[in-house]
């Protein structure tokens, strides 16, 4: 479930699982007055032996091909005429890496992409960039640098010409910066523009086999971490702790990873609690988050307990699981992702837990890939039909404020004629690993 866009409790959590990631983490958390005991050696605490037992998994990464990227570029441009778009501007994002291999953040200075309809790319730059855009591109070589006392909005408008769209049809892709489009737009006065995402949401909601493959290598190695922090779990950690083991067990893997943790009540909140929290036996604790694997993400949830869950717990847990069953069941090529919520819903309200929206409080899932969150969602409403390749997150819940909440999440691909997880389904609350 995890959102893109984290609150400040979320970057805090992050920041801190990083250090965990170095050198310094194990002292760290030995001075949390957490429940990791050191080892006698120094200060340092003993890495639990199931997070010990994690093997690498990075050398498994294949990367995304540059064939693969010709095959993206031709199918963009197979978009925008039919959408008759001239040309697309992309900015430093996801659809930047997805298209060219290149990896940027957005800052005031514009880096992008400029894809015509027919011919190859063009990249504008700071001049001084232009060595490391060159590094970075997998697709192309054409780039252009604008100086820093040049306007770099003057030297787009300039490709766009050249590519015929002075007076034609100009998508923008939907995450540029408003500030952005504008200087697009005022630069290039006779255009029309558009949005973009017909293009870009068109080839990235349909999955390659490349990618799916790095998908489920990222949410395997999700579920091994779980599975070894589960392992290590201990009365009186607290959320922090267990953060920083799941960051700690990514390391042994090679991936790099966090979740967020929340313990109990903090748990009967989708997106958690600020307030501090300890663990004890009994209590549920749920785990939400992922890796990623050349850039293309894994995002799982996990409800777990230390020690014997209570009649309540088992009884939602077994809910949840059966409305994850139900959505899965659902799903296939030719229906309404409404449809699935609505399968998983169904199940949660039947068994007293509603309605509607009342205990199950957000939408069953979201569109995944590069971004934790991609175009689409299985969420009422959205008529638009399952095509084969697609990838979702099939993530019901349910939350009972100041108790506990249950989630299970896992990664849902649509096949050519039904369905599959990427990952096995949480069996019981007992042995949520099987």
């Amino acid at each position: 479930m995890r959102d893109d866009t984290l609150s400040d409790h979320r970057r805090r959590r992050f920041l801190r699982g990083s250090l965990a990631a170095g050198a310094v983490a194990l002292p760290l958390l030995g001075q949390s007055g957490g429940a990791l005991a050191a080892d006698g050696q120094g200060d340092a605490p003993t890495l639990p032996a199931s997070i010990r037992a994690l093997q690498p998994v990075a050398q498994r990464v294949v990367p995304i091909s540059v064939d693969e990227r010709v095959q993206r570029l031709a199918r963009a441009q197979a978009l925008m005429d039919q959408q008759r778009i001239d040309a697309v501007f992309i900015g430093a994002g996801t659809s930047l890496a997805y298209f060219t291999g290149m990896h940027w953040w957005n800052s005031e200075r514009l880096t992008g992409v400029i894809l015509p309809r027919t011919g190859e790319p063009v990249y504008v730059t700071p001049a001084f960039e232009r060595s490391r855009t060159l590094e970075q591109i997998k697709l192309g070589s054409d780039v252009r640098g604008w100086q820093e006392d040049e306007d770099p909005y003057a030297l787009v408008a300039q490709v766009l010409r050249g590519f015929g769209a002075a007076s034609g049809t100009v998508g923008i892709e939907e995450t540029v910066p408003f500030f952005r489009s504008r200087g697009i737009m005022n630069a290039l006065p006779h255009a029309t523009f558009v949005d973009a995402w017909p293009v870009t949401a068109g080839c990235r909601r349909i999955k390659s086999a490349a990618e799916l493959a790095l998908m489920r290598l990222a949410n395997q190695t999700t579920l091994a971490v779980y599975e070894a922090v589960w392992k290590a779990l201990a009365p009186g950690m607290t959320e922090d702790d267990i953060a920083a083991l799941v960051t700690l067990a990514y390391a042994r893997t090679g991936l790099r990873g966090s979740a967020d943790v929340n313990i109990g009540p903090a748990a009967a909140s989708p997106h958690g609690s600020d307030a501090p929290q300890r663990l004890t036996e009994g209590t549920p604790v749920i785990f939400d988050g992922g890796c990623r694997a050349d850039g293309y993400t894994s995002d799982m949830t996990r409800t777990v307990v230390l020690g014997k869950a209570g009649d309540d717990v088992r009884r939602v847990f077994d809910v949840v699981l059966k409305a994850q069953t139900s959505a899965l069941q659902a799903a296939r090529p030719g229906v309404a992702m409404e449809a699935l919520d609505a399968a998983a819903r169904k199940v949660i309200v039947d068994a007293g837990y509603g309605p509607d929206y009342t205990y199950f409080s957000h939408r069953l899932g979201h569109g995944i890939g590069m971004d934790m969150h991609e175009w689409d969602y299985l969420v009422r409403g959205n008529t638009r039909l399952l095509e084969p390749g697609m990838t979702f997150s099939n993530e019901p819940g349910i939350y009972l404020p100041g108790r506990f909440g249950v989630r299970l999440e896992d990664i849902l691909h649509i096949t050519a004629d039904g369905a599959e997880l990427l990952t096995p389904q949480s069996p019981s609350i007992d042995q949520p690993f099987g």
